[in-house]
């Protein structure tokens, strides 16, 4: 394999750009959020709930198109691959903007969805390109770190867009922040990947690719336990407007809820960055899915008292705090355990990962969003069974390892 330097961009400028790729993803979503509501008022006023879809079909596109980006990123370059998905999220913005029909809106969302699984996958196997080992673990999470920023402002910036413009202007800052993304990336980053090393978009290739990944037992269940974490992360962003309007009548707070709790989760990617490299990935995904277990089943436990709704609400808005937290303490980590024997395809490696687990988490949120009765019950109910399933994925993976270390 060909030895590619560095960017030329430092790395504080390399890893503001990569986590300005994957902000895309939660400026998408985050910021439809406060738009629900009129959505529904608007375009399915007979059925307003259908507006929940707005989030699920960008979920689906996404863990579509993750499954093809990566593979053709290593044939064509990354960044061939992310300016073409990125031309086509535009594209979806606008359509979404002139959308006349709630089915128009949901075949722009999973065109978006599509379009943003190119910055989503690619800056992955970019990352991979360039570090390796829990540098890149280190990497990862300062990225994730910055990426947290966006949701915690995002809802705002949604809901003033919303008194300014409507939520039709939404999409058109969408175009506008994907259009700065391409522009810096072109401007700056130069293609990590060489020619050379570049993998033919062949089908017998990628099968080869595919079954080797599968064959590998900590890649296997790192993307079983990515997809249990999504997953819980989906749950609490498709249910988190719907509880505070329906359950505690707080949507005119809600915006700014959030981004204090995406702010509050932030410090999960900083802690993650400054303990990894000593305490080993899988520990740190082990501990935080042992804690997500005891928080989330006491959540459901205090779900069953009438407790008054201040203290249910302090409890609600720390449990969702606890949620965004463990994600920034396992997705990360996970996608490196994934990545880190798969340097040689690792386009296809984040490909499969990525579009596995976010298929599986689109639908367990929709599942868990279909079970809503205006109660935290299935919510809760829901988190605690996909965090004991991470956790014991994770003892496997342990176990699995440890024969090995001494066979």
């Amino acid at each position: 394999m060909t030895q590619i330097s560095k960017p030329a961009m430092s790395k504080a400028e390399f890893i503001a750009l990569i986590a300005m790729m994957f902000a895309t993803i939660a400026f998408s979503i985050d910021a439809m959020l406060p738009a629900l509501p009129e959505i529904g008022q608007s375009l399915s006023p007979d059925a307003p709930n259908q507006a929940q879809l707005v989030i699920a079909s960008f979920a689906l596109g996404m863990g579509i198109g993750t499954f093809f980006t990566g593979p053709l990123s290593d044939a064509f370059g990354r960044k061939t691959v992310i300016l073409v998905a990125t031309l086509l999220y535009i594209a979806a913005t606008l359509i979404a903007w002139a959308s006349t029909s709630m089915e128009m809106l949901l075949i722009s969302r999973i065109l978006m969805g599509l379009g943003v699984a190119g910055p989503r996958v690619v800056a992955l196997a970019i990352v991979r390109d360039l570090y390796s080992g829990r540098e890149m673990a280190r990497m990862m999470s300062i990225a994730m770190m910055i990426f947290t920023l966006v949701p915690a402002i995002a809802p705002m910036i949604g809901a003033g867009i919303i008194a300014l413009t409507g939520w039709r202007g939404i999409f058109l800052a969408f175009a506008v922040f994907a259009i700065i993304m391409i522009s810096w990336m072109s401007l700056r980053l130069p293609e990590p990947l060489a020619p050379e090393d570049r993998r033919p978009f062949r089908l017998p290739h990628l099968v080869s690719a595919l079954r080797e990944m599968i064959q590998h037992p900590t890649v296997r269940l790192s993307i079983m336990v990515q997809g249990t974490c999504l997953a819980m992360l989906f749950c609490m962003i498709t249910l988190v407007q719907p509880i505070f309007d329906e359950v505690f009548d707080r949507a005119d707070s809600f915006p700014f809820w959030f981004g204090f709790v995406a702010l509050m989760s932030g410090a999960s990617s900083l802690i993650n960055a400054s303990v990894v490299v000593r305490l080993g990935m899988r520990r740190m995904v082990t501990t935080a899915l042992a804690g997500q277990i005891v928080l989330s089943a006491t959540m459901l436990l205090m779900s069953g008292y009438a407790l008054s709704d201040t203290v249910m609400f302090a409890l609600f808005v720390s449990w969702q705090t606890s949620v965004f937290f463990m994600a920034g303490l396992t997705l990360g980590n996970l996608n490196a355990m994934a990545m880190e024997p798969m340097g040689h395809i690792a386009g296809l490696a984040a490909s499969v990962m990525g579009g596995i687990s976010t298929v599986f988490a689109a639908a367990m949120a929709a599942l868990v969003g279909l079970l809503f009765d205006g109660s935290l019950v299935p919510l809760a109910g829901g988190i605690l069974l996909l965090s004991v399933a991470g956790f014991g994925l994770m003892m496997h993976m342990a176990r699995i390892e440890s024969r090995l270390a001494t066979s």
